[in-house]
């Protein structure tokens, strides 16, 4: 009898530890969700530049031209940057110009292939392969596609920009539009391309590996400018008559 109620408190005892694990496998379990939750919350409210939510690879777009610009194959960035600094050094630097540097590389390629061609049989080579280019209609389709949709948003920022709607944005595109005037008028066209394409090629993949410091820094900056243009709005912008259309409209 005494074994049978010692195994009978040794099987009680045992059932009950095995109901405070389960215990505190939940509790643990719920308090780490509760953690996980707490750490999204928190990391969705670290300032980011520009307020942007996601990933800078995304921000550019996804796809090969983000891949190209975050340089995640080192051979093809570095051969679309040294292919652009080349197209500069040869329209910038020697001065070449665009139909006549096309005009000289066509008479080059086509009495190279000409002569290929009709020296393959006595040189006993193969004749050279041309391939055939055929653009496909579906490319051009999702091209013109997605041009239209760019210009025409494009156009939706400029109406509502012309609407004066938002000062900050008229403030900003003028701001904007002067020191483009004032780049225009110590580089040209070809040097601007070239600097904003290396730009392309630099200041993303840089970003990308030391954002965490240049929002906190971006943050700090930000703050500054929203306190200085607050005081510059009290002191001009908010003594600047509006206009009485708008209160007519809301009537």
């Amino acid at each position: 009898m005494a074994e049978h109620e010692g195994q009978r408190e040794s099987a009680a005892e045992s059932l009950v530890d095995k109901i405070t694990e389960k215990i505190s496998g939940h509790d643990s379990s719920s308090s780490s969700d509760s953690d996980n939750e707490k750490f999204d919350a928190v990391k969705s409210k670290i300032f980011r530049l520009f307020g942007r939510e996601k990933p800078v690879h995304k921000v550019l777009g996804g796809g090969k031209p983000a891949d190209v610009f975050l340089w995640r194959n080192t051979k093809i960035s570095a051969g679309v940057l040294g292919g652009a600094t080349t197209v500069w050094v040869l329209f910038e630097l020697l001065e070449y110009h665009l139909i006549t540097l096309v005009c000289y590389l066509s008479i080059l390629s086509l009495a190279v292939l000409f002569l290929w061609s009709n020296t393959s049989n006595f040189l006993n080579i193969p004749p050279p392969k041309i391939p055939e280019v055929v653009l496909p209609e579906q490319c051009v389709r999702e091209v013109a596609s997605m041009l239209r949709i760019e210009i025409n948003r494009g156009f939706s920022v400029l109406r509502d920009i012309a609407s004066g709607r938002d000062l900050k944005k008229v403030l900003a595109v003028i701001a904007g539009l002067w020191v483009l005037s004032l780049i225009g008028s110590c580089i040209n066209i070809l040097t601007l391309l070239y600097i904003s394409f290396v730009l392309l090629h630099t200041v993303p993949v840089l970003y990308e590996k030391h954002e965490d410091q240049v929002d906190a820094y971006s943050e700090k900056a930000w703050i500054e400018i929203k306190k200085q243009y607050a005081v510059f709005d009290e002191k001009y912008l908010s003594k600047i008559p509006k206009g009485a259309l708008k209160g007519e409209k809301k009537d």
